[in-house]
């Protein structure tokens, strides 16, 4: 018997999945885009207007929202205990802050760290402990190219911090794969979200590194959301352990 005309592998009917910083960027877009493949969404983040914003942008019903500040280990804990069996989790919450060398002091690496490293391992580890995901479940993590693909002065904090994610995933990968659970990197370029338009850089110099990427933008969250999307489904059934770049070419013009 053939495949029906609906067989879509990159559906997420019937799948719920978390995602972490979904109140703006990325994580919204990620949000409404799994929304509309059909995923019933748990959306988190500390911002309760914002977060507000992106729950009534999601399609379907039985969606779900928490406030919660992953850098507190409480709140990673009433997170999980609210939490049902998973399908997905997107560990996209984070910051970026364009600091050189000199200027790094102790409590700005420590809160870059915190947010991007060491609640997404904490909140993994914890939904892993308590046999939150279903088998064959997919872990994705917004990591970046600053990680490990392109390294630009002025990044340190940032990409040290992506760099320990990616390492995270490979590890994570190899000791969830024996109950089916998938864990991968998503590493995008610049994309136009409010982490990169905080004022660091200037209009000019904004325009300059444009010109290294062939594509001559910067991305839209939905193109990363779409990657997301193609590692949280069935699509990608036999792909863990792998850092997914998509960077408008940027790494290829290094």
């Amino acid at each position: 018997m053939g495949l029906s005309r609906n067989f879509n592998p990159f559906s997420l009917e019937n799948k719920t999945i978390l995602i972490t910083g979904a109140s703006s960027g990325i994580g919204q877009a990620t949000a409404i885009e799994c929304s509309k493949m059909g995923a019933n969404v748990i959306i988190t983040a500390r911002n309760e207007e914002r977060l507000e914003k992106t729950f009534t942008q999601l399609k379907g019903n039985g969606h779900e929202k928490h406030l919660a500040d992953l850098t507190v280990n409480e709140e990673i804990d009433k997170l999980v205990e609210k939490i049902s069996k998973l399908d997905g989790l997107v560990n996209n919450a984070g910051i970026g802050k364009l600091l050189p060398i000199q200027f790094i002091n102790e409590e700005e690496l420590t809160k870059t760290l915190k947010i991007n490293t060491i609640a997404p391992f904490l909140l993994t580890q914890k939904l892993y402990k308590k046999k939150k995901f279903n088998n064959n479940a997919s872990i994705v993590f917004t990591s970046s190219v600053a990680g490990n693909f392109c390294i630009t002065p002025g990044n340190t904090a940032y990409g040290m911090s992506k760099s320990a994610l990616n390492a995270f995933m490979e590890y994570a990968a190899m000791e969830m794969g024996v109950q089916g659970i998938r864990c991968n990197c998503i590493n995008p370029g610049r994309v136009e979200t409010p982490l990169i338009n905080d004022g660091t850089l200037s209009e000019e110099d904004r325009l300059k590194d444009i010109e290294k990427y062939p594509l001559k933008r910067y991305g839209k969250p939905e193109e990363i959301a779409y990657g997301i999307i193609y590692l949280l489904s069935n699509a990608s059934s036999f792909m863990t352990g792998t850092s997914l770049v998509i960077d408008g070419g940027l790494t290829a013009n290094a």
